[in-house]
């Protein structure tokens, strides 16, 4: 009895205890929800499983990166779905990091107006509800633009109309082999001398222009194999004809929708992570560029935004990640991503958890890659003392 008094007040024995009963509840609480969505789906005749991914998907897909026929299976739709996530996230990444760039400049400007804009567009953005935002860029692209006969046309080739937007696509004809090797080769060739250069300069504290040199070389290297291997690049513009554009690169209004919707409202946030970064950076640094005679350009580029990095880069990561799953908000304009081939497969199918599941799986890996990519830069600059 004695020993048992003895446990009971002993501070580490509780909190096991604890932890195995918290975690004993937590076991318990997974297995009753299993059990009880097996037990749901078998009185509802549904077979479990993820074997319904080899089955033909029988749905069509609107458009897609990567090749896709009804006729292929569940699987293969949804790596088509992949593919269209990936690609809006990428480009929706890259474009509102340029554009953040921009806003963050402009909220700093010294203008009352350009410094006004950026504000108005910042808050207006970011206290907006992104799927509203996308609903309106949906209805301004098929209701508000012209239909295809009376399309507007800014530039030859740009066609803008409420079927979507159509630019100029170009076209290589020849063998491209030995151009993509001499471009591949002259590009690690980049990478090494880059980094040599890198290494040479922190080592001696002299700037050299190895990158610059090598980067010529590659240019170089790239064209003289363009040159003798006969290829000639053309451009294919749209054309508008009896019911529709042909030729060119068609962008949907889906696509044209979202991809607007995405940018427009990522770059709010993304401007004020970089516009805080920059004024993280202390006022000397500024002080001290303009004292060795440097213009503002470039005191920014070489030495505010490296410093600002440090700052930067957590908060971008967590932006970058949130790109990636807002692009499930796509479903709301009808852009065929992966949510939406899911959606469309547990229709079908009718095997919610496993196409839930698939979804969850997806986001998670995205996720974590961006995650780790984002970290290991973050310590490649971070700032080392000694």
């Amino acid at each position: 009895m004695t020993n048992l008094s003895t446990l009971l007040h002993d501070t580490r024995t509780r909190q096991i205890g604890l932890q195995a009963l918290l975690l004993a509840l937590v076991a318990g609480g997974v297995g009753w929800l299993i059990l009880n969505t097996a037990g749901n789906l078998d009185d509802r005749g549904i077979t479990g499983g993820f074997g319904f991914l080899d089955r033909a998907a029988r749905f069509p897909i609107a458009e897609s990166i990567i090749r896709y026929r009804p006729t292929d299976s569940f699987g293969w739709a949804f790596l088509v779905g992949l593919g269209n996530t990936l690609f809006l996230a990428v480009t929706v990444a890259l474009a509102a990091t340029v554009l953040g760039l921009g806003v963050a400049l402009a909220r700093r400007s010294a203008h009352p107006l350009t410094s006004g804009a950026a504000t108005v567009y910042v808050e207006a953005m970011r206290n907006t509800p992104l799927v509203v935002q996308l609903l309106f860029w949906y209805a301004l692209v098929t209701l508000g633009l012209p239909n295809i006969h009376a399309a507007f046309t800014p530039i030859d080739g740009v066609i803008l109309a409420d079927r979507g937007l159509y630019l100029p696509r170009p076209v290589i004809a020849g063998d491209k082999g030995p151009f993509l090797a001499a471009l591949l080769l002259g590009l690690a060739a980049v990478a090494v001398a880059w980094r040599y250069g890198r290494a040479q300069s922190l080592r001696t504290g002299i700037p050299n222009h190895y990158g610059r040199i090598a980067i010529l070389s590659a240019l170089l290297l790239a064209g003289l194999v363009w040159v003798t291997t006969g290829l000639t690049l053309s451009l294919d513009r749209p054309v508008i004809g009896r019911f529709n554009a042909t030729g060119g690169m068609g962008l949907s209004p889906e696509f044209t929708a979202v991809f607007a919707g995405l940018l427009l409202y990522s770059a709010a946030f993304i401007g004020e992570i970089i516009r805080g970064g920059i004024d993280a950076v202390d006022k000397g640094q500024w002080e001290a560029g303009r004292a060795l005679g440097l213009e503002e350009g470039r005191i920014l580029r070489l030495i505010v935004i490296p410093q600002a990095l440090r700052v930067i880069i957590p908060p971008m990561t967590s932006q970058y990640i949130n790109i990636t799953k807002n692009t499930t908000l796509a479903l709301a304009v009808g852009y065929p991503d992966i949510a939406l081939v899911a959606a469309t497969t547990i229709n079908q199918t009718g095997q919610a958890v496993e196409g839930i599941l698939i979804l969850m799986l997806v986001f998670l890996t995205l996720s974590v890659t961006a995650s780790l990519f984002m970290n290991w830069y973050n310590r490649r600059i971070a700032l080392v003392t000694r």
